[in-house]
Order: structure tokens, then sequence, then C-alpha cells
């Protein structure tokens, strides 16, 4: 054979390679989207309880204090359960993960619809809760070990719309239930009270999650460290959509030499020369505390209730909020279209300038409020901007930091920490949920405007944190994440 002819050989078939690379199969996207849907579990539990945290405060003379711990014990559950999901994936695997955390769900929401005192109450929401931290790591883990590099932040980005649609989800149907019975705390089918219902309706996405995910391929990089490589090179020619059995053993190798490098993972390997821990952690858990800590889950734990010391009636600020859900929902579509090619940084560089313009607008708007601190109203014309400044705000979030934050958390740490580093991160933004969360009633007795702005400052060092510490993923594979160093400032 001639140098030539040679030549030509070794182009075409790194072109096919290249082709192999770039082809996206029905196969990766389906079962990207089986595995998201434990993010729709994560939205709905979010704010399911928006609509019925006012009648179980009647209904169980809670506290300003009781009522706030009541909305976000859950998170608690979640923390636990995102610390321990990924160790029990790596042992048991990803598929089995997913279906306790849609059994652990669906225990909760019955538990939750019985409850007859509020610590029985708390009790079942914790046990949801922990269904709910299992799914907010299983879901990224495995979408990231199925998903092509050139895909993979788009489809990532489907754990943050499941979320936005189980968060409108909620909405409608808490909307639906209490406008039937004229109220959340009326009674309705059965003679049960409408905010039961709303508790019930969760077990119906947490069992199709559950029998779904007995349906998609185990992770091949789970099969691979269980020695089952003929099954992993199945699964990759699956999602690779080829039949070139060259394309589907190089990533099989690629795969094994960099759990050659690897060993048991145990947070042993997250220990740093700084503050404890290594710096590329300590990005991964500010990223998870920010994006909780710019207060994005006030707005879906409390909207109702803020809706109505805007001045809205009850049925008027549950349409309101089952819009800013819808408006959350759509823009998410924004993220998935620019992740992969715009990159993380830009885009998370960019909600956190709106998010920080937004919040402020809102935190001018509630210091010219009048009445008291808990049934505030607002003078024309801040009413009105501040419901634009929210839903600017939503945007802002749901564009950006939502979906990104996640896409970065699956891919951003080297393989040898990877299930380890993912589970402190989630950790700590479930941790970072409750906080702001459970504070949030007695931060809004002082008056709206202080809780609003605190959230603004946090957007702003949001901003600076970003441009400082965060590295840009898009493009690389998940085998080229070696370097655990933080990101040069620019």
């Amino acid at each position: 054979m001639s140098q030539d002819s040679s030549h030509d050989s070794a182009h075409q078939v790194g072109a096919s390679d290249v082709e192999v690379e770039k082809h996206t199969t029905t196969k990766v996207v389906m079962i990207s989207v089986v595995a998201a849907i434990g993010g729709f579990l994560f939205g709905f539990d979010t704010s399911v309880v928006n609509g019925a945290v006012d009648a179980i405060t009647d209904q169980f003379a809670l506290s300003k204090g009781l009522s706030g711990f009541a909305v976000s014990c859950a998170l608690l559950g979640a923390a636990v359960g995102a610390w321990f999901a990924g160790r029990i994936a790596d042992r048991f695997g990803r598929k089995a993960v997913m279906v306790v955390g849609g059994i652990l769900f669906a225990i909760g929401a019955v538990g939750s619809a019985f409850a007859f005192n509020v610590w029985d109450l708390i009790l079942w929401r914790v046990v949801g809760g922990v269904g709910v931290g299992v799914a907010s790591v299983i879901a990224p883990t495995y979408i990231a070990e199925v998903a092509p590099a050139h895909i993979r932040g788009r489809l990532a980005s489907l754990q943050q719309l499941a979320i936005t649609v189980g968060i409108f989800a909620a909405l409608l149907s808490d909307a639906f239930i209490a406008n039937t019975a004229g109220s959340a705390g009326s009674e309705t089918w059965l003679g049960w009270a409408a905010w039961r219902w709303m508790f019930v309706v969760g077990v119906i996405p947490s069992v199709v999650w559950a029998l779904l995910a007995l349906s998609v391929p185990e992770s091949p990089r789970y099969l691979i460290a269980q020695g089952e490589t003929q099954r992993a090179g199945e699964v990759l020619r699956e999602v690779l959509g080829t039949r070139s059995l060259e394309a589907v053993q190089r990533k099989v190798n690629e795969i094994k030499n960099s759990m050659r490098r690897e060993h048991d993972p145990s947070l042993r390997d997250l220990r740093g020369p700084k503050f404890g821990l290594l710096p590329i952690v300590w990005v991964g858990i500010l990223l998870s505390v920010l994006q909780q800590g710019v207060g994005i889950n006030v707005i879906f734990y409390y909207s109702t209730t803020l809706w109505q010391a805007v001045g809205f009636k009850e049925s008027d600020a549950f349409t309101t909020s089952v819009i800013t859900a819808v408006t959350n929902v759509v823009v998410t579509f924004i993220a998935i279209a620019t992740v992969d090619k715009v990159g993380r940084k830009p885009l998370l560089t960019v909600g956190s300038a709106g998010m920080f313009v937004s919040l402020l607008v809102m935190a001018i708007a509630f210091s010219q409020a009048g009445g008291t601190t808990d049934k505030p109203s607002l003078p024309d014309p801040w009413g009105p901007i501040a419901v634009v400044a929210a839903n600017v705000y939503v945007i802002s979030f749901g564009a950006t930091w939502g979906p990104v934050v996640w896409v970065l958390l699956g891919e951003m740490f080297p393989g040898k920490i990877r299930a380890a580093g993912l589970a402190v991160a989630a950790a700590a933004q479930w941790i970072a949920n409750f906080a702001i969360s459970t504070s949030f009633p007695s931060l809004a007795g002082l008056g709206l405007q202080w809780a609003y702005g605190l959230y603004a400052l946090i957007a702003l060092l949001s901003f600076v944190f970003v441009r400082r510490a965060v590295r840009e993923t898009k493009g690389r594979e998940l085998e080229d994440m070696d370097d655990t160093a933080p990101a040069p400032a620019g």
C-alpha cells in the first residue's frame, strides 16, 4: 500500500472516529430523560408544600419557627440522602439507587398525607427528603457517565428542566386541589383536607421513576468497575450509536485507564493542603451554597404567601405562582440550547449579574411597603415592579445557575473523587437550602427588604466567585478531569 493510501485510510478512520464522537442517539437522550425524572421529584417536593404551608400552620397551630421547619425539614433528609447516595451507587449500581430513591419519596408522600400532628408530618417529610437527596446525586452522575462530551451539558441540563417541570406540576396540582376545595385547608374528596391530597399526588411521579429506572441500562463506568466489560461495551455501542468495535473499545480503554489511576472512593480522597479539602472540592461546595444562597427556593416555597402579601387574593396568588413556575420551565430551555455552545462560566456570570439587579430592585420595592411586617402592602407602582423583578430574577436563575451548577457538579471532579465530591457538594447544597428556607420566615419578620437585600449581596458574591474560581469544562471528556486545582482568575 502506498504512503498516500495509508494516509487516506488513517484520515478516514480519524474522520469516522470524530463522526462517532459527535453522533447523538435517541437512546442516550431517552435514558438521560429517565434519569432526569429524579429532578422532577426534587422540584415537586420543593413546591408541593408551597400551597399547603398556611393550611398546615393553621391546622397544627404552629409558630413561625416550627412552620418554617415543617417546610424545610425535608432538606435535612435530602442532605443525608445526597451524602450516602454516591457510595451506595458505587456498590450497588446507579439503577438500584434510582429505584430506592423513587420508593422512599413515595413512602414520604403517603406518610405526609396521613400525618396526625406536626412531628409525624416532619418525620415523613424527612423520609421523602432522603429520596430526593438520592435523586439529586444519582441523576447528574448517571447522565454524565453515559452522555458523549459534545452534548453532556445539554443532557445534564435535563436535570434542571425536570426540576422546573416538577415545581410547575406541584404548583398546578396545588392550585387545582385548593380551588376545587375552596382553600388548602377545606375538606374535599373522601372528607380529607385539600393539603393532604397535595402530598398524595407525589406518589405518581415517584412510582413512575422507580419503574422507568428498571428499563434503562446500567452505567458503563459502573459495569467496568464490576468487571463486566462486555456489557459495558454493549451499552456504549447503544449510546454512541455505532457498530465500530474500535470506537467502542477505545472508549472502554479510556474508562479503564482512568480507573487504574483510582481506588475505592473515600471521603479521605477529598483532603487537601488548604482548609482541609482539595481546592476543587471547595469550588463545588461554594457553587452549591451560592446557588441556594441567592434565595431561589424562597420564591417556590413561599411564593403563594409572598404574592398574598403583595396584595393578591389566595386564588390569584396560586395563579401567579404557577405563572412564575412556567417562566422557570421555559427559560431552562435557554440553558439547554446554549450551555454546550457558550460554555458554563459565561452563563453563570450573566446569571449572577441579572439576579443581583433584580433582587436589589425587590429589596427597594419592599422597603416602600406599608402595613405590618406580617402583612405588608406595596403602594403603586411598587407592587407591579416587585412582580416584574421577581420574574426577572427567576429568568436569571433558571437560564443559568439552576441548570449549570448541576452540569458542573456532574462533570467537574476528577474520576477518583467524583462520587465523594458530588456527594459532599450536594449535601452542602441541601444544608444551604435548609438554612435559607428555615431562616426566611424570621428574616421576613424584620421586613422583606432585608431578606432580598441579603440575597442580592450573595448574588454579587457569586459573580466574583465565578470570575475568580470556576473553570470551564465545556467539551472535555470526563476522563480528562484530572487537575484538581481551581481555575485562574479571568
